[in-house]
């Protein structure tokens, strides 16, 4: 029996992200949830992993290889790397993880080129944009991202799937579209660059302005706070 201090908020985060697409005009399938789980004990990951979560974000190197050893008789999660990211820790993150969302610098993509075991698939790349130009955030700014993105693209062992940003803070919805709208349309630039890349991810949104982000064509949403409550660091 499943625990309903985790299943109503996840349904409800479902829920929530259907009615998005929904009112944006889109396929009720044409995003996913993506479940961050930082800070979170291991428990409600195995919770939220049997009520049909299979993709979950992790910001923290350390603490993600405890879970995966942890978690490890659950074969079929899908983990995301979604934060800062030191050269030092890159081959734990080429190694165990499926995506990484938060390359910003070409020397940080050829290390995990190097560092992917060849017997695993191409690590899937969001690059990840400082969409706000806020000197408190990693990030490429957008006219970085080309130079990046074509070096990024080269790589064997990496696959650019998208873009990642994490805008300034805002409670109007009008306001919360507006970097969305410029991400979107940087990710569009880049496909007419790269027409051979599978770029079909923008990771964007939370919990705080999912609704702007959907409308403007997030395809990974990413939501720690409404599905597992506030975090405490480790």
């Amino acid at each position: 029996m499943t625990d309903p201090a985790l299943s109503e908020p996840l349904t409800a985060a479902r829920a929530r992200l259907s009615a998005a697409l929904q009112a944006a005009g889109r396929p009720v399938d044409d995003a996913r949830l993506l479940a961050v789980s930082k800070t979170k004990p291991t428990s409600m990951i195995r919770e939220a992993w049997q009520l049909g979560q299979r993709e979950f974000g992790e910001s923290y190197v350390q603490e993600a290889l405890d879970k995966q050893a942890e978690l490890a008789d659950l074969n079929d999660i899908v983990w995301h790397f979604i934060g800062p990211l030191q050269s030092n820790k890159s081959r734990i993150v080429a190694e165990r993880f499926a995506w990484i969302h938060s390359v910003d610098r070409e020397r940080l993509a050829r290390r995990l080129d190097a560092q992917r075991p060849t017997s695993l698939p191409p690590l899937n790349i969001c690059l990840q944009v400082n969409i706000s130009d806020e000197a408190s955030k990693s990030g490429i700014t957008l006219s970085e991202l080309p130079a990046l993105a074509d070096a990024v693209h080269a790589l064997p062992n990496l696959r650019l799937r998208g873009l990642m940003a994490i805008p300034a803070p805002s409670i109007d919805p009008v306001e919360q579209r507006r970097p969305f709208i410029r991400l979107r349309e940087a990710l569009e630039s880049l496909r007419t660059r790269l027409p051979e890349a599978p770029l079909d991810t923008l990771s964007m949104g939370m919990s705080g302005d999912m609704e702007a982000a959907v409308m403007e064509g997030a395809t990974l949403v990413r939501l720690g706070t409404a599905i597992f409550g506030a975090r405490q660091r480790p």
